[in-house]
């Protein structure tokens, strides 16, 4: 838990009345009432304990927050594994202390920090206050800050950070999570998400700061401080013009008969997409007006994640209807990701998956970059990027078309990482993804963008109205020139990590001893590559490419008939995920073949490696 400060506010003869009969405990709590200036979770620690509710104080206090796929997410309240204004004040204080040790040039380079529009009431919890205290930490610090003054997407905020030169940046957010979550993801320098040993260390130092430093409460410091600054214009504009970079068409987007319908999921994403669209050259998006506000709610949503298809984008796809708009774009609450429908000719909506979007994706880009280029310009230095468990389409399109296609663990921070690294050895990235519908196009934000990705999807309309084509007869088109990728993806809930962990320690002791399973079902396996143990049957000596994660668990397996699937626990939510696919030469034509094949498969996947009756998994529900 770190040192025990001094008791400050709260009586001790009275915390000492109240003893828990646990000193661990007791003193987390009496840390808590300490050091916690927040009015609304300083009660509901008090309340627990009065009430004798140990077990949930215990939960709340003798743990803390870590560093997963996106940064520290959890639910909003209070707790030191909770996200609420004292854990953002110890991140924020752990972090200065990392940059202050790393950077000599921390406080003339400074820091970024952007916000959603989260919140929630009975913490007196809002993404804008979290990002007031974490500028506060370092204002008070003499470190510059740069500080939004309005919600921003989150791509705003790794751009800002290589923009302006900045040292690092953080994001409040929680993405297209539940409402009740928020999270405090941070950037590095280079503009991507930071990975290890970055935050391994900066967790080591956040337990050595534990409590509040002068100042660090003191909200008040962005409005009063001369050492910050609002980025808000500059970042936004320039922003807008490197968006041009990947604009080909302007003339055709400015004359396009299209329409296209835009929803922000009650998120931040309405004012940008609006400009990126001006920056194209296209008439405005038409906003489904019950969604274009933030709300941190989510009224009109069972939950704010677009990927969850047509139950989630009821409002947007009536309104197209409405307004003869054939595409939908949808940026979720913090606009880094964007879901995609288009009417087709029978009427009905086709929702695209995160894969089908890439395909298209990296065709267009590819196709862009190729019609574009000089003559001298090399295919061969030219690369894609995804992560092992999206669709392996890239690696078809390289291999036909002669550019590298390379692969990392899941998470954007591992892709944004890699990109850097490329891009300073001279190479040309043209687009990276992951399947939960992530998009990078282009190299100015070293992270998924919802909001490029929104305009580009549009040009590619536009350009293949004029080719009398929708985008899902080219994407038909593409399968049939690149070979059909046929992926099925989804997951269970699972709120036991016991329960979890006997899962995936069965299939590593399947048929005994650290032995993996030789087939599922009637289908014969051919390689196991377990990451987090760092074990891979198909390399030479057994050791996987991809760097061993050993925090969260991942299992691919490779079967004979050419499917691959993997198991994976998530990284922000309480979900055992899997993804298979079948990827099938360019001559095997018949979907439903594969399709039904695939079925089958994911089928015998769930009853015999994840067995949902008997550890009690849900369902994700339809």
């Amino acid at each position: 838990m770190g040192e025990c400060g001094a008791p400050g506010d709260v009586n001790s003869n009275v915390l000492i009345a109240r003893s828990t009969g646990d000193a661990q405990l007791d003193k987390a709590v009496w840390q808590w009432l300490s050091w916690d200036k927040n009015q609304k979770t300083k009660e509901q620690i008090e309340s627990l304990l009065q009430n004798g509710k140990h077990k949930e104080l215990r939960d709340r206090l003798c743990c803390r927050l870590s560093f997963g796929t996106a940064g520290l997410r959890s639910a909003m309240g209070a707790g030191f594994c909770y996200i609420n204004d004292l854990t953002v004040i110890q991140s924020t204080q752990g972090i200065y202390k990392y940059l202050e040790r790393g950077f000599s040039d921390f406080k003339q380079r400074g820091f970024v920090v952007g916000y959603d529009t989260r919140g929630q009431v009975t913490s007196n919890c809002s993404s804008k206050k979290l990002a007031k205290l974490t500028a506060a930490v370092l204002l008070a610090k003499d470190v510059p800050v740069y500080y939004f003054s309005t919600y921003v997407p989150t791509p705003f905020v790794p751009y800002a950070v290589q923009e302006l030169k900045a040292v690092a940046g953080v994001m409040i957010t929680a993405s297209h999570n539940r409402k009740e979550d928020n999270g405090y993801k941070v950037y590095w320098e280079n503009g991507a998400q930071i990975t290890s040993p970055h935050d391994k260390e900066i967790i080591k130092c956040i337990e050595e700061c534990v409590e509040p430093w002068n100042g660090s409460w003191n909200e008040n410091l962005v409005d009063t401080s001369p050492l910050r600054q609002d980025p808000l214009e500059k970042i936004c504009d320039r922003y807008m013009e490197d968006l041009k970079k990947i604009c080909y068409h302007r003339e055709l987007n400015e004359q396009t008969s299209l329409k296209f319908v835009h929803t922000s999921f009650h998120g931040v994403g309405h004012d940008y997409v609006q400009l990126a669209f001006k920056a194209f050259g296209f008439q405005p998006p038409i906003p489904v007006p019950e969604q274009k506000d933030p709300d941190p709610n989510f009224s009109t949503v069972k939950c704010p994640n677009p990927e969850e298809g047509e139950s989630v984008l009821e409002l947007s796809l009536r309104l197209a209807e409405k307004e003869s708009a054939r595409v939908v774009v949808a940026t979720d609450p913090d606009a880094d990701r964007l879901a995609v429908a288009e009417q087709q000719e029978s009427g009905c909506w086709k929702v695209f998956t995160g894969n089908e979007l890439a395909a298209l994706f990296g065709w267009w880009m590819f196709s862009c970059w190729k019609d574009n280029c000089s003559e001298d310009a090399d295919v061969k230095n030219v690369y894609m990027l995804a992560t092992t468990v999206s669709s392996k389409i890239l690696k078809a399109i390289a291999l036909k078309e002669g550019f590298h296609f390379e692969e990392t663990l899941p998470g954007f921070k591992w892709i944004g990482s890699r990109v850097k690294n490329l891009l300073d050895n001279g190479k040309e990235v043209l687009f990276a993804f992951e399947e939960s519908i992530g998009f990078m196009c282009g190299t100015s934000v070293l992270d998924k963008d919802g909001v490029s990705a929104a305009v580009v999807i549009a040009e590619m309309a536009a350009y293949l109205e004029t080719k009398n084509l929708t985008l899902a007869q080219k994407l038909i088109e593409i399968y049939e020139t690149y070979g059909y990728h046929i992926s099925k993806t989804s997951y269970f809930l699972c709120y036991d990590p016991p329960t979890i962990k006997r899962i995936f320690e069965r299939l590593r002791n399947f048929g005994g001893p650290q032995s993996y399973p030789k087939s599922c079902g009637v289908y014969n396996i051919l390689h196991v590559r377990d990451v987090t143990t760092g074990y891979d049957s198909s390399q030479p000596n057994q050791k996987s490419v991809l760097p061993v994660s050993k925090s969260s668990q991942m299992i691919t397996f490779t079967f004979q008939n050419g499917c691959v699937a993997t198991l994976r626990t998530s990284g922000t939510e309480p979900k055992i995920k899997y993804y298979a696919e079948m990827c099938a030469q360019p001559e095997q034509s018949d979907r439903s073949v594969l399709e039904a094949e695939l079925q089958k498969l994911v089928e015998a996947l769930i009853a015999s490696f994840l067995e949902p009756d008997r550890n009690g998994l849900t369902w994700r529900s339809a």
